[in-house]
């Protein structure tokens, strides 16, 4: 029990720290609404879900082994970040560049995860470890996919909610502009701190 409990913990440890998949969810929550937000929180889910199935099976390690589709990979991933926040920054300004003309959905829930490295890391670090059933290896990974998938969805949820919650106050115009900014830069600082790792 106590190993089912340690494993629960660190799921919801690793999940809860700020990443491109809860922030961009808060973000999207603000700068779209809930609809567009349920949208992407699905895409997040299907897709957290195959990152899953692709460390368990092995495919994950395999490709990543190879330099170059991990340089790419990291590319991939932090050029969506940085569009993604450019998204959700210029979402509430009237003065955008580029308007955000079509809201994320699960495609783009979807793609993210696809690219996310923190995906694949928190992944690899919780079906790689924390084993309480080492001689029924299907029944402890079903479990904590399961165990994974309980905290997952109400911590998005959470964070969704947040973002709405944000967007609800009927803010004026410059402050909603200022909270998608502030989201739009906390995935910058994401960006930032994956950058810094490379060193």
């Amino acid at each position: 029990m106590n190993d089912l409990l340690t494993y629960a913990l660190a799921v919801f440890f690793l999940i809860v720290t700020p990443g491109p998949g809860v922030l961009s969810t808060a973000g999207v929550g603000s700068a779209f609404g809930a609809r567009a937000g349920l949208r992407y929180v699905t895409g997040l889910f299907i897709g957290t879900n195959l990152v899953s199935f692709a460390v368990i099976s092995g495919v994950a390690a395999t490709l990543l082994a190879w330099p170059p589709l991990r340089v790419m990979l990291f590319l991939a991933s932090t050029g969506y970040l940085l569009y993604l926040a450019f998204r959700i920054a210029t979402a509430g300004s009237k003065i955008a560049i580029i308007p955000a003309i079509r809201q994320p959905g699960i495609r783009d829930g979807l793609a993210l995860q696809a690219i996310n490295p923190k995906a694949y890391a928190v992944n690899t670090a919780l079906f790689s470890g924390f084993a309480f059933l080492p001689d029924s290896p299907l029944v402890e990974v079903t479990a904590k996919l399961l165990i994974m998938n309980a905290i997952w969805l109400p911590l998005h949820f959470a964070w969704l909610g947040l973002g709405v919650w944000l967007r609800r106050l009927d803010l004026s115009g410059p402050a909603q502009r200022a909270i998608n900014i502030a989201m739009a830069a906390s995935m910058l600082l994401v960006v930032g701190l994956a950058l810094l790792s490379l060193r």
